[in-house]
């Protein structure tokens, strides 16, 4: 089973087939337009723009999970996306990633990942505190702790990599361009 398994909901409802990006380095990002990674677009922008025509795509999947941070609808959160951080990457249907309404390609994408932790940064550290409190054993297992987890898929399809939000956009980037 790899990501070309997998369809997904586009904004307008249709469905689309992952394997309609078979041959192109894939960055699956859950999004939310009131968190305090919003920010992140700015980089996922400037990552897109510089890397797009060598083969990457970014798949963004706004997610209210956490926070209630991407309220409104499909409509309401592309606009602002796009009007503030100006993204011409193709964003989906709002989605939940955990539990048992979790879409199956995030199913698949936890399962098959392992949470490595947010680091030492401010943000990690505040990060593990408000994790804590939420579920005190989210160290142990692959789910999807908060808005702006990446997923890097490789040109056949598998995972390459897990990147929490904390992780600096420069070593995404690097791990972006080193499969390129």
């Amino acid at each position: 089973m790899n990501v070309y398994d997998f369809t997904v909901k586009a904004q307008d409802g249709s469905e689309v087939s992952l394997s309609d990006y078979r041959g192109k380095v894939l960055l699956i990002v859950n999004t939310a337009t009131a968190c305090g990674f919003t920010p992140q677009y700015d980089d996922l922008q400037a990552l897109y723009t510089e890397c797009q025509n060598d083969g990457l795509e970014i798949l963004d999947f706004p997610c209210n999970q956490f926070g209630e941070q991407a309220k409104g609808t499909d409509e309401e959160i592309h606009s602002f996306c796009s009007g503030r951080f100006g993204i011409t990457f193709p964003q989906f249907s709002k989605v939940e990633v955990n539990g048992e309404h979790a879409i199956p390609l995030y199913k698949w994408l936890t399962d098959n990942t392992d949470f490595n932790g947010f680091g030492m940064s401010p943000a990690g550290l505040m990060m593990s505190q408000i994790l804590k409190k939420i579920d005190s054993d989210y160290k142990n297992n692959g789910l999807v702790k908060w808005n702006f987890t990446k997923f890097l898929i490789d040109k056949e399809g598998n995972i390459a990599a897990r990147f929490e939000p904390t992780e600096s956009m420069d070593k995404v980037k690097k791990a972006v361009k080193a499969l390129l």
